[in-house]
């Protein structure tokens, strides 16, 4: 098993979905040195981000990501990913030995409008989307938290893409690791065409109980 080392340069497509998340209902998958941002009483922004990574890309996959909230650690603002998936071991290793972060090995299906990923017999989620229309080229960046042992990491991604809003459905099947936050329908959902994901090699910047350290 081998992955290359950090920065990843992936590229593709992917859809962001954006959600108002109860902060009551992920305080538990948060490790407790991050302050949770609320965005509305009781509020916080999570969301769905699915993704296929093709040619040019330093290791081809898809990929899940639940992000479960917006975090702020001595000032510095990021997103907390509580749960992920793709379906190469490759990228699994890597996201975990580089930057703690918790891949599981899934299945992804892609179809018109719509991508179904599951894992065995369980269904994570599944997301009905429109056509992206109109769209944009722009440049975004922004940074994540992760652990490893008792470090608590923090890195930074950037991307240049087609960015343009279309209209999703997301069903969250019922054994999901995610079902119990009780996802309501995206406020708003970003497509990203003819991307180019930068993600760079994490630093430490402070400790942690180890809470939110990947299972072995």
């Amino acid at each position: 098993m081998s992955y290359p080392s950090a920065p990843w340069i992936l590229k593709g497509n992917a859809i962001q979905t954006l959600h108002l998340v109860n902060i009551d209902r992920v305080r538990l998958l948060v490790p407790p040195e991050l302050d949770i941002i609320s965005v509305w009483p009781g509020k916080t922004i999570g969301g769905v981000y699915l993704s296929k990574y093709g040619s040019g890309s330093v290791l081809e996959y898809n990929e899940l990501i639940f992000a479960s909230a917006v975090v702020i650690y001595q000032g510095k603002i990021g997103i907390w990913v509580s749960h992920i998936y793709v379906d190469n071991v490759d990228s699994v290793a890597g996201g975990r030995e580089i930057w703690g972060l918790p891949k599981e090995l899934a299945d992804f299906s892609w179809e018109e409008k719509r991508v179904t990923v599951r894992q065995g017999d369980v269904l994570l989620c599944t997301l009905n989307y429109d056509q992206q229309s109109l769209g944009w080229r722009q440049g975004l960046g922004a940074a994540s938290f992760s652990t490893m042992g008792t470090n608590l990491l923090k890195f930074d991604f950037d991307f240049e893409t087609r960015l343009g809003l279309v209209g999703s459905k997301l069903e969250v099947g019922v054994d999901s690791p995610f079902a119990g936050i009780g996802l309501s329908q995206p406020f708003a959902t970003v497509g990203c065409e003819q991307m180019t994901l930068r993600v760079d090699a994490p630093k430490v910047v402070g400790h942690t109980t180890g809470y939110g350290t990947p299972k072995n």
